[in-house]
């Protein structure tokens, strides 16, 4: 067999070894179960219960919420309402980004109030401690009362105030900022003549599992949570699998948070995260009964004497994953670890710089198509010295090949001894069989790692590139059953049996490129062998017809410069790839078996 196609065959089998070796050795973290009664003190233990009943009877007094009156939200970048029946930031919409591509389409909507047909919402308020019945503090039913302005905008926040009857006045500020950030401030004033104590929380509620998830094992959809540096992202199904925690009144998991942390959901491009003042209780829950799955910050329990206030303060994200975005709130607004609430998964070593070079050469470019086939030719110049002396190799065994076709008919049948006569040779010519493989087996890596970036970050959807192409996070809406759109009739959805024939004209050319490549080298002699190669790079151009198209653009120009590459360094040491003689013979050896 030719050292060269052992190589390839080599490095494909070499390619599935290294992926089982990383899912044995770095398997994905698992979830260790918290107590929340080791982390729960006895103090704090009666405002978590009312923080939970207080969301229960959100949930369980749906009807009585239609009607509250309400507060409007409106930014350049958002837009939603405010209920004053319990205070309830239950609608927002996303005014930069639409449902499809479609110019009529709707905006984005991310979170919806209790009467509609998906509710997604979040509730603030105190839980009542010692001095206090449920019924003396704000909860899910309490109506507000505004204080001034009636619009909440990115310069004028809104205030809301309640007056418990019992000498306590509760205020509610809200602000938000340019972007998708929340600041709800609350306070509370003791007017009576006794000593209280109440614990500040905020709630995210969602019903149900939302209908549009992916459900696809590369992107994580569900509750997530920092806690002390430790990212947690726990799916939908294993939260309705907690244990049931009485206190809690569900099935709940607790954690305590010393310094600093977040609590949310996140979707695949839009997250609501509750990101409290240091020190709280994260709270992870599933009410069965209403399936209700909940998102809790609950912060220490403050104490207020006669004539005293308390004040407490949660920030709320509700938007859009934008690298942009998040990243500011982490570098610059005290939001650790904020960037990781994007899925970057076990390759994060490569797939956030990988990002950060995507973004960062779109940003020069103003195309995303463009700065893909960019990135790809940064790529090839970082690994290229490796490049070099695997090319650089492969021409030498090419060099080698009368020396080594001698040694195979001196030692017979003997394989010990032309294995051992081979080893001589290679060392003697300082020639490395295997050094072929590297190239390939690096690219194993990048290509998960740019099918993630593509599959998971927002800023690919989407994102157009030329004329066909609308969407780099979508397959090629091209297809070869209606001639590339010049016949009226319409190719099959992705999904149907059919789409895998409906081949678009970046799939197509993948091929190509994969099948020009090949014809570096002549074909094997074996006809296995010939078979095997023959059929690999339509096999792979129908394996990756249905991919995101800018990854199968990113593929076909690492096609395109690794053909470059190999043909000009195999020339430079003395070797002449016969392209168009190898095309040439595969035609013939067609012709010769119909024969």
């Amino acid at each position: 067999m030719d050292d060269q196609n052992k190589n390839l065959l080599l490095a494909t089998a070499l390619s599935f070894v290294v992926i089982l070796v990383w899912f044995v050795m770095f398997p994905p973290p698992e979830q260790t179960a918290t107590d929340p009664n080791a982390a729960v003190t006895a103090e704090a233990s009666a405002p978590v219960a009312a923080a939970a009943a207080n969301t229960a009877a959100a949930v369980a007094t749906e009807v009585e919420t239609t009607d509250a009156p309400r507060l409007a939200i409106e930014t350049a970048r958002v837009n939603g309402s405010i209920s004053l029946k319990g205070g309830r930031i239950d609608t927002l919409a996303l005014k930069d980004y639409r449902e499809t591509l479609d110019a009529d389409s709707d905006i984005v909507s991310m979170l919806s109030p209790i009467d509609s047909a998906q509710p997604y919402y979040t509730l603030f308020g105190w839980a009542p401690g010692q001095g206090l019945a449920i019924d003396q503090v704000p909860g899910a039913n309490t109506i507000w009362s505004v204080n001034g302005n009636d619009v909440l905008t990115a310069d004028s926040p809104v205030t809301l105030t309640w007056d418990n009857g019992a000498g306590l006045i509760f205020t509610r500020e809200m602000a938000i900022d340019e972007n998708y950030m929340f600041q709800i401030t609350q306070s509370v004033t003791n007017s009576g003549a006794t000593t209280v104590s109440l614990a500040p929380y905020g709630v995210i509620a969602r019903h149900g599992e939302p209908e549009e998830m992916k459900n696809f094992f590369i992107l994580h959809e569900g509750l997530i949570s920092m806690a002390d540096g430790e990212l947690a992202e726990v799916d939908y199904d294993d939260v309705a699998d907690l244990d049931f925690d009485a206190r809690e009144g569900s099935r709940a998991e607790v954690t305590q948070v010393s310094e600093a942390g977040w609590t949310g959901f996140t979707d695949h491009y839009w997250m609501a995260t509750l990101i409290p003042e240091a020190g709280f209780k994260s709270v992870r829950k599933y009410d069965e009964r209403s399936d209700v799955y909940q998102t809790e910050a609950v912060q220490p329990t403050q104490t207020l004497a006669p004539g005293a206030t308390v004040t407490a303060s949660t920030r709320l994200f509700a938007g859009a994953k934008e690298w942009e975005a998040i990243r500011a709130y982490e570098n610059n607004a005290g939001v650790p670890g904020f960037l990781d609430s994007i899925d970057w998964g076990w390759f994060f070593f490569f797939t956030k710089p990988i990002f950060w070079l995507l973004h960062t050469l779109n940003a020069m470019i103003g195309n995303m198509g463009w700065a893909i086939i960019g990135l790809t030719v940064v790529i090839k110049i970082l690994v290229f010295p490796l490049a070099y002396k695997s090319y650089a190799s492969m021409a030498k065994m090419k060099e080698l090949q009368p020396q080594m076709e001698a040694l195979k008919e001196k030692a017979g049948d003997d394989r010990q001894k032309m294995q051992q006569a081979m080893m001589e040779l290679y060392k003697k010519e300082k020639v490395n069989p295997a050094a072929g493989c590297l190239p390939i087996l690096i690219q194993i890596p990048i290509f998960f790692s740019l099918y993630k970036v593509i599959f998971v970050t927002l800023e690919l959807r989407h994102a157009p590139w030329v004329s066909w192409i609308t969407d780099l996070s979508a397959p090629d809406p091209s297809s070869i059953l209606n001639l590339f759109g010049l016949l009226a009739f319409t190719p099959p959805e992705p999904g149907s049996i059919l789409a895998i024939i409906s081949l678009g004209i970046l799939p197509i050319l993948l091929g190509i490129s994969m099948w020009l490549q090949q014809k570096l080298n002549p074909a094997p002699t074996d006809p296995t062998q010939q078979m095997i190669f023959a059929w690999m790079p339509w096999v792979f151009m129908f394996m990756l017809g249905g991919f995101a198209s800018g990854l199968v653009l990113y593929w076909i120009t690492n096609n395109m410069i690794t053909f470059t590459q190999q043909y000009l360094i195999m020339r430079s040491h003395g070797y002449k790839p016969d392209v168009f003689g190898n095309i040439k013979s595969s035609f013939k050896r067609k012709e010769k078996a119909k024969e």
